[in-house]
């Protein structure tokens, strides 16, 4: 059981985090057409449609994050859009020499915040 300091810490933890992914959506948002084509390249499918639909998972699962509403819904579809972006659309692997840098640094900030969104996951169903 967690006493109120710990209480505490995990919801600040959850606001940052929340609110950190809300706005990575939001500067999505902000430039579409480049999200637009970023997912073209890396061969989406329907890019027009999928990348503002996968900004708004972000933007709405971020915010429930941070706020801790229908927690399993919110951190769910954050942790699922990290789980299947991060090594598809991150895949420095596979980058052009003059990409990899930018591309092995995203992977790896996707998949620090896809820990955090499992973590945050448990504690919607109820973990200590």
């Amino acid at each position: 059981m967690r006493d109120d300091s710990s209480r505490s810490w995990v919801a600040l933890g959850r606001l940052l985090f929340g609110l950190g992914v809300a706005l990575q959506a939001a500067e999505d948002f902000r430039d579409m057409e480049d999200a637009i084509e970023y997912a073209e390249s890396a061969g989406v499918p329907a890019p027009n449609l999928l990348a503002p639909l996968a900004s708004g998972m972000m933007l709405v699962g971020g915010l429930g994050t941070a706020f801790w509403r229908l927690p399993r819904v919110s951190t769910g579809a954050v942790a699922t859009f990290l789980a299947v972006v991060t090594p598809t659309m991150h895949d420095f692997w596979n980058a052009d020499s003059d990409d990899r840098s930018g591309e092995r640094l995203a992977f790896f900030g996707n998949l620090a915040m896809f820990g955090a969104a499992v973590t945050f996951l448990r504690e919607a169903y109820g973990g200590d």
